[in-house]
C-alpha cells in the first residue's frame, strides 16, 4: 500500500508540473474547437449535428497521442525509473497512473465541449447522452492504449513528438471530421480505419448503436493490452 500510494503521490508531481498536460488537453483543443467551431457551421451549417462529437474526436486523440507518450517517456527513460525501483514502485504503476491522470483530464475536457458546442454554436446534443458518454469512455481509453504503445515502445523525447503526430495526423485527417470520409479515395478511407478516431467518431456519431463499429476499437484495445504488456517486461530488463 506505501508503495502504491507513493507512485499516486509522485505522479501527481509530474502532473503538476507538465505544461504538455495543460497544452495538449486543453489548451490546444478547446482553442481548436472555437475557431474551427464557426468555420464548420458557417461553410457547412449541417456540421452542427456532429460538431460536439467532431471537437470532441479531435481532443481526445490530440490529448492521448501528442500528451500521454511525453509522460511515460519521461518515467521509463529518466532517473524516476530508478526512483520507482528503489521504493518498491512496480513499474507497471507508472503506466497506470499515467493513463488515468490523462484519462480523467480529457473526459473533463470532453465535458467542457460538450455544454460549450449548442451554446457557442448552436450544436445539436447527442440524442441519447448516456449511451454518447459511454462511447466517448471507450474512446478516450483506446486512444490511449495506443498512445501507451508509442510511450513504452520510443526512448527518446524528440523522436516521441515525431512518432506521435505521425500518428495523429492521419488519425484526424482520414477520420471523417474535417470532412465526409465518403470523399476520401478507398484506400485513404480503408487506411483510416486502422485509427481509433475513425471508429470513435461513427460510434458517437451513430443515431443508434451499431455493435461494428464498437467491435474494432475493442480489437484495437486487446491488442493495445497485449503489446504494452510486452513493452512493459523489457523495460523491467
Amino acid at each position: 500500500m506505501g508503495a502504491f500510494l507513493y507512485g499516486i503521490s509522485l505522479q501527481w508531481k509530474l502532473d503538476i508540473r507538465s505544461k504538455t498536460l495543460l497544452i495538449t488537453c486543453y489548451i490546444v483543443p478547446l482553442l481548436f474547437f472555437a475557431i474551427m467551431g464557426g468555420i464548420f457551421t458557417s461553410v457547412m451549417p449541417e456540421a452542427r449535428y456532429t460538431l460536439i462529437q467532431s471537437m470532441t474526436v479531435f481532443g481526445v486523440t490530440m490529448g492521448a497521442l501528442i500528451g500521454l507518450p511525453p509522460s511515460l517517456v519521461e518515467i521509463y527513460s529518466s532517473d524516476i525509473k530508478k526512483v520507482y525501483k528503489a521504493n518498491g514502485v512496480p513499474l507497471y504503476l507508472g503506466l497506470i497512473l499515467t493513463n488515468i491522470s490523462a484519462y480523467i483530464n480529457l473526459f473533463i475536457m470532453s465535458i467542457i465541449l460538450y455544454f460549450a458546442a449548442p451554446l457557442a454554436f448552436n450544436a445539436q446534443i447527442p440524442e441519447n447522452p448516456v449511451r454518447y458518454f459511454i462511447t466517448l469512455a471507450i474512446f478516450i481509453e483506446v486512444s490511449l492504449s495506443i498512445a501507451s504503445i508509442i510511450g513504452l515502445a520510443v526512448k527518446d523525447q524528440a523522436k516521441t513528438s515525431m512518432v506521435s503526430i505521425i500518428v495523429f495526423l492521419p488519425s484526424i485527417m482520414l477520420s471523417g471530421i474535417m470532412f465526409p470520409i465518403e470523399l476520401l479515395p478507398k484506400a485513404f478511407e480503408t487506411v483510416g480505419k486502422i485509427f481509433p478516431a475513425s471508429w470513435g467518431y461513427k460510434l458517437m456519431a451513430d443515431s443508434t448503436f451499431r455493435f461494428e463499429n464498437l467491435l474494432p476499437l475493442v480489437v484495437i484495445l486487446i491488442l493495445a493490452f497485449c503489446v504494452c504488456s510486452i513493452l512493459l517486461r523489457k523495460v523491467d530488463k
